[in-house]
């Protein structure tokens, strides 16, 4: 029940953090009172609402942090079962604590770490490659075209 609340009161402050910040004017807005933006100063007293808005996010930031760390702590040292050294802890498995155990299987005898079977010790192989040659087709060789003596036209700069 207390987790409950204080899950809602965490993103209920973390909403409004959000909020406060982004109400918040940066440091160069300063500029912007030129032109008329200086006027939203007067709602919140001469002053404005900068010295507001940075103390309600402070603390709403220290509220923030402060059950952030209660929480923490409650998961922590959540009530349950103590084990002492060399007891098991019961685990509460939820909806798997109606699924059965898996029957425990006898450990083989002698070495923990399974042997390789030695029956097959043949590498097989890859079958051979064909030996029919293929001999390619008597053409006529190509008559070369005669080279050109012209060289290539580069492109000239400044048109």
């Amino acid at each position: 029940m207390l987790s409950t609340i204080l899950n809602v009161v965490y993103v209920l402050i973390a909403i409004a953090m959000i909020a406060l910040i982004l109400m918040q004017r940066g440091a160069g807005a300063q500029a912007g009172s030129g032109f008329g933006a200086g006027a939203s100063a007067t709602v919140f007293g001469s002053r404005g609402a900068g010295n507001f808005l940075s103390k309600s996010t402070k603390y709403l930031a220290i509220l923030f942090f402060l059950i952030s760390m209660g929480m923490a702590y409650m998961a922590v040292h959540k009530a349950g079962p103590k084990a002492g050294p060399n007891q098991p802890v019961a685990q509460d498995l939820g909806l798997m604590s109606s699924v059965p155990a898996a029957p425990a299987t006898a450990a083989p005898s002698g070495s923990a770490v399974p042997v390789a079977p030695t029956t097959n010790t043949s590498v097989p192989t890859a079958p051979a490659a064909a030996t029919t040659v293929v001999q390619p087709a008597t053409t006529q060789p190509a008559t070369t075209a005669p080279a050109t003596t012209q060289s290539p036209k580069t492109p000239t700069q400044g048109g």
